[in-house]
Parts: C-alpha cells; sequence; structure tokens
C-alpha cells in the first residue's frame, strides 16, 4: 500500500453510499437513501484534487442522479465486470492501479481491489471482500462511507488540516454539494 501516491477515489456504490436497499415501486420506480456525508466527502476530494468515480454493477436512475447532484462526471453503471469500467478509467484519466483506491463490499469488487493500490471496505461487507481489504471503514454502507475515507487518505498524506483550511477558505465561492 502507497497511500502517498493516491490520486483517486473509484467506488462501487450499492451497500457503500448506500446501505444497498433497493426500494421499488409501481412502474420500476426505484429509490435509494444517499447521506449528504458524501456530499461533504466529494466538496474535500475536490479540495484535495483527489478524483471521483462511481462503478456499479447495477444501472440505476437513482444513482446517475446522485451523481449528478455531487458532480461527479465518471459513472459506470450496468459493469458486472468491474476491471473492465476500472480500465476505462486507468486509461481515460491517466492514472496507474497503484495510485486508486476503491472502496467495494461485493464479490463482484474482489478483481478491482486486487488490481487498485489501496483496497477498502465497509464493515458489513462480503467476509472475503474484508479480507482484501487495508481499511475497513468505521461507517457502514450509506453512513458516509466517502466523507471517513477521504479523511483517512488525507490524515495519512499528512494533508487533512491543509485542505480543511482550503475547503474553509473557499466556502463562500462554492455551493455545498448534497
Amino acid at each position: 500500500m502507497r497511500i502517498e501516491q493516491v490520486k483517486a477515489i473509484f467506488m462501487d456504490v450499492d451497500g457503500v453510499l448506500t446501505d444497498g436497499s433497493i426500494y421499488v415501486g409501481p412502474n420500476d420506480y426505484e429509490l435509494k437513501r444517499f447521506t449528504v456525508e458524501d456530499g461533504v466527502g466529494t466538496a474535500l476530494a475536490r479540495q484535495a484534487q483527489l478524483l471521483l468515480a462511481f462503478i456499479s454493477g447495477r444501472d440505476s436512475e437513482a444513482t446517475a442522479v446522485r451523481a449528478r447532484q455531487l458532480k461527479i462526471d465518471h459513472v459506470y453503471q450496468g459493469y458486472m465486470n468491474k476491471l473492465e469500467a476500472l480500465e476505462i478509467l486507468l486509461e481515460k484519466l491517466a492514472l496507474d492501479a497503484p495510485e486508486v483506491v476503491y472502496i467495494g463490499d461485493g464479490l463482484i469488487d474482489i478483481p478491482v481491489m486486487e488490481r487498485v493500490g489501496v483496497p477498502v471496505s465497509v464493515p458489513n461487507a462480503h467476509p472475503l471482500v474484508k479480507k482484501m481489504a487495508v481499511y475497513i471503514t468505521e461507517c457502514s454502507g450509506g453512513q458516509g462511507v466517502l466523507r471517513e475515507v477521504v479523511e483517512w487518505i488525507l490524515r495519512q498524506q499528512g494533508r487533512f488540516e491543509e485542505v480543511v483550511a482550503g475547503l474553509r477558505a473557499n466556502i463562500h465561492e462554492a455551493r455545498w454539494p448534497g
């Protein structure tokens, strides 16, 4: 693990940014519960110049809406083979795999976790996923995992105070992501 090399955070959505629940209504209407804490995480990541991307095995309009709200441009949905999406992102963003943190919770996340520099898991992940992780968050999926991981990275890199100070200095210019 080379946390000082990290330039990007890629993550699963269901079970990481949500608790994994999907509410389905008539006409396939779908709802998911996200937390504003991950909006704070995106603001911190942007201030720290960390790139963000979603890689999901499912296609979901709720995920697309949340990505737009958080201004996350790199969203790959419907990728059961998440390595394919990872390789696209690495090439598109000119990154090497060791420069990436990946947050996962399910079995289909393992191949990506094996490839990146810093695999991270949530505590309610599959046991094999937790075994792969170099860091297991205190927050469960849907409870602010992204914010926690961004803070962890910045603290490991010795940049947390500097990034928070920069965020506070720029807060009057920015509209807080929700």
